[in-house]
């Protein structure tokens, strides 16, 4: 037997990962499967953070809560039931808009304000409100006003399309001049525009 073969005194211990290589490369079908590089990645520390080839955590407290945040989920806390913060699509995006406008939507419905700040909430949940048997026929909604997001729901709304119409149309003649501004125009071509638009 050779001296280099022999085991050597005390204890060592190392961790045996593959190398980056071996894991890109083809395996034989044969062999055993390689882990991900995800996988390697969170296995593998830095040689200065092993303590006879073991991870041992730091002992600054500092330190020890920096990696206590990193896991920790964001949400509400205990006293909202540890609400997620969901992650925000387009079309919830365009739902809380609308939400933050409710005041502006309906006339015969009034509804506090959301507040002078235009950023939209952090912590949310989305349901769908399922009506008792009792208002069958007095407050639901039928399969043709049902849709997919709040935001369509409004747009295909006939009453509050008529009063949307109604409303740009008085804010348009409060905004257009009195008098005769509009007629007060230069050149024969502009005259006669203007002949044609009275007529």
């Amino acid at each position: 037997m050779s001296s280099a073969a022999a085991a050597p005194i005390g204890l060592s211990w190392a961790p045996q990962l593959p190398s980056l290589a071996a894991a890109g490369g083809s395996s034989k079908k044969g062999s055993a499967p390689t882990p991900s590089i995800d996988a390697q990645e969170s296995l593998w520390k830095p040689s200065n953070e092993l303590v006879d080839g073991l991870y041992v955590p730091p002992r600054d407290p500092r330190k020890v809560n920096k990696m206590a945040r990193k896991n920790v989920k964001d949400t509400t806390g205990k006293g909202w039931f540890d609400m997620p913060a969901p992650s925000i699509t387009p079309e919830l995006k365009k739902d809380l808009e609308i939400l933050q406008l409710r005041h502006v939507m309906d006339p015969k419905r009034h509804f506090k304000r959301s507040g002078k700040s235009k950023a939209l909430p952090k912590y949310f949940q989305v349901g769908t409100v399922i009506e008792p048997a009792s208002e069958f026929y007095s407050s639901r909604l039928t399969k043709h006003e049902r849709k997919q997001t709040l935001v369509d729901e409004l747009l295909s709304d006939q009453k509050l399309k008529n009063y949307r119409m109604r409303k740009v149309r008085e804010i348009q003649v409060a905004r257009t001049p009195g008098g005769n501004q509009k007629w007060k125009n230069k050149g024969k071509q502009t005259f006669k525009r203007a002949k044609d638009r009275r007529k």
